[in-house]
C-alpha cells in the first residue's frame, strides 16, 4: 500500500488527510502545531516528529501550506529526506512561476512534483467532495488517482506542470467577483424591503444564482461569514490573477475593482478576517446589516 505524507494540517489539509485515511491509506503527518494532527492521529494517522522525518518515511509527499514562502522551505528540508522514486504533491496555492521553478528545485534531487491545488471550500473537502485541479505527468497523474479521488469527486487533469496555477487562479478570481457580487445584490434586496431568506432563494433558482452564493451568501446572511478562508489569502490569489492579466495582455476590470475592496477590508478588519467580511463594509458604510434566519454559520 502506498504510504503517503502529508504536511501541513490546517482546515483543508487535515480534511484532505482525514480523506485518505478513511480510504484506508497509510498516513503519516506533521504540523507546526501537534494538536492540529490529533484527530488525525485519532483515525490512524502516524505523527512524525519533524517534516524531514516524515519525508524520510513514507513513499510520497502532499503539502498543503499558508505561502509560497513556506512551501519552498519546506520543501528544501524535506528533498533530502525523500525515498529513491519518491514524488512531491503540492496542494497549496502558488503561482505559475513559482510551480515551474519548484518543479525544477525537486528535480534536480531527483523527485518529480505534481501540482493539485483544489477549488470549492473547506466543506466539500471535509466530504471527500473537493474539486482537484492536477498539473503535472499524465503517468504520475495515473499514479496518484486513488488518493486524488479519496480526496476529490471531481478531478481534473489540466495538463504539464504549471496548467493548474492558471486554473486555480482564474477559478479563485470568480468567486472573489461573486461574493462581491452577491453582497451587493443582498443588500439591495435588503434596502429594496424584501426578506433576505426568500430573496436569497429566489436568487439562487434564477439566471443569477452562483455557488458562492449559496454558500457564502448564507454565511453572510447567518453573519458568521466563516468560510474557513481569509482576507490575506483572497488578496495573495487576486495578486496572482491580476499578474496573470498583464502577463497574457487581458484587462481585468472586475477583479481589479474587487481587490480594492478586499485591501479596505483588510484595513478594517485585518487580514486575518474571513473572506466574506467584504459585504460588513457595505453593510457597515450604509448602516444596514444584513441578517436572516435560518442560515447556518458555517458549511457542512
Amino acid at each position: 500500500m502506498t504510504h503517503y505524507g502529508y504536511i501541513g494540517l490546517g482546515n483543508l489539509g487535515a480534511n484532505c488527510a482525514a480523506c485518505l485515511l478513511r480510504a484506508g491509506m497509510q498516513v503519516t503527518v506533521f504540523d507546526l502545531n501537534p494538536k492540529l494532527a490529533e484527530r488525525l492521529v485519532a483515525m490512524g494517522a502516524t505523527l512524525a516528529p519533524s517534516a524531514e522525518a516524515l519525508a524520510g518515511a513514507v513513499d510520497h509527499v502532499i503539502t498543503c501550506l499558508p505561502s509560497p514562502a513556506v512551501s519552498e522551505r519546506v520543501l528544501r528540508n524535506i528533498l533530502p529526506q525523500m525515498k529513491p522514486g519518491a514524488s512531491w504533491l503540492e496542494m497549496s496555492t502558488l503561482g505559475r512561476e513559482e510551480v515551474l521553478r519548484l518543479g525544477a528545485v525537486a528535480a534536480e534531487a531527483g523527485v518529480r512534483m505534481m501540482e493539485l491545488p483544489v477549488t470549492g471550500g473547506v466543506h466539500l473537502a471535509a466530504q471527500g467532495k473537493i474539486t482537484m485541479l492536477a498539473g503535472g505527468d499524465k503517468d504520475l497523474y495515473d499514479l496518484h488517482l486513488p488518493a486524488m479521488q479519496a480526496m476529490g469527486d471531481r478531478i481534473f487533469h489540466m495538463g504539464p506542470l504549471g496548467s493548474s496555477s492558471i486554473i486555480k487562479v482564474i477559478t479563485n478570481m470568480l468567486a472573489f467577483i461573486h461574493l462581491k457580487a452577491t453582497s451587493e445584490a443582498l443588500m439591495l434586496a435588503k434596502r429594496g424591503g424584501l426578506d433576505l431568506a426568500q430573496a436569497h432563494a429566489a436568487i439562487a433558482a434564477s439566471s443569477g444564482n452562483s455557488f458562492v452564493h449559496e454558500t457564502e451568501g448564507a454565511l453572510i446572511l447567518n453573519g458568521s461569514y466563516d468560510i474557513a478562508f481569509n482576507i490575506d489569502l483572497a488578496l495573495k490569489d487576486l495578486g496572482f490573477a491580476l499578474g496573470f492579466g498583464k502577463e497574457f495582455g487581458v484587462p481585468l476590470d472586475l477583479a481589479s475593482m474587487t481587490n480594492q475592496t478586499y485591501i479596505a477590508a483588510k484595513a478594517a478588519y485585518g487580514g486575518e478576517a474571513q473572506s466574506p467580511m467584504i459585504a460588513k463594509l457595505l453593510e457597515d458604510l450604509l448602516g444596514t446589516d444584513l441578517r436572516a434566519e435560518g442560515f447556518p454559520a458555517r458549511l457542512e
